[in-house]
């Protein structure tokens, strides 16, 4: 059965999804230019995403839809399991949002260059490049829009999660808008960094209750990011969970 599957994914679902990748990604940047660019990165991108887990057989699972409202920006924190990560959200938050991504991210062919023409956030190194990220995010963060923050800022090794870093704390608390921990499961068994290709996983991404910037008051942004990890950690599969 994983050979007839590895078949059909290097002959049938990768070539389908190459397609897609390229023609969404050169429709969002001509869209750009000529529409609404927040309505557009939105829904094409979520048709790419519903491609990558459709065309590969994974099944996905959305708890805590109704933690979330379309009309109120937040800052979702999610844990970074592996690749199907970026599809997970995509096709199946529910929720209009820009990406905090890392500078080098730009450099991707086609991608890339869609990403900035459709306003996702970039960071870059350093004190000028958080300053810069913050002023990018309050100016997007309005009218229900929302941003995605990969706090571990690299994909796990081991299904575990990394340590995070503080800068998304920062951010959100500068911005003063809920943090919302996500959790995904199986996206380490379907794609992770080690992986040379795709594999037949269920998936499951689990949306928790909003920390509201009231919650947050008074908090050091270390407190809030071991609250944040442990919601996130205790949503985790048994054998990826941090007993620690």
């Amino acid at each position: 059965m994983n050979i007839l599957y590895k078949i059909y994914s290097f002959t049938i679902a990768l070539p389908l999804f190459i397609i897609v990748t390229i023609f969404v990604s050169t429709s969002v940047i001509i869209a750009s230019f000529f529409g609404d660019r927040d309505t557009v990165s939105y829904y094409l991108p979520k048709f790419w995403a519903k491609c990558a887990t459709g065309f590969f057989l994974n099944p996905v699972v959305v708890e805590g839809r109704e933690n979330i409202k379309d009309d109120e920006s937040y800052v979702f924190l999610a844990n970074h399991q592996g690749y199907y990560d970026i599809f997970l959200a995509y096709g199946y938050l529910g929720h209009n949002f820009k990406w905090m991504m890392k500078e080098y991210l730009r450099k991707i062919p086609f991608v890339g260059f869609a990403c900035a023409r459709s306003g996702q956030v970039y960071l870059a190194d350093g004190i000028s490049g958080i300053n810069k990220a913050v002023t990018q995010a309050r100016e997007t963060l309005k009218g229900g829009m929302s941003m995605m923050i990969f706090p571990e800022g690299t994909r796990t090794h081991d299904g575990k999660m990394n340590e995070f870093k503080r800068g998304s704390f920062m951010l959100a608390n500068e911005i003063g808008v809920p943090i919302v921990p996500i959790t995904i499961n199986g996206s380490f068994d379907a794609f992770s960094r080690h992986a040379k290709s795709v594999s037949h996983h269920p998936m499951r991404i689990t949306i928790h209750k909003p920390i509201t910037a009231e919650e947050r008051q008074g908090k050091a942004s270390k407190v809030i990011m071991k609250e944040v990890y442990d919601i996130i950690n205790g949503g985790l599969d048994e054998k990826y969970r941090d007993k620690e």
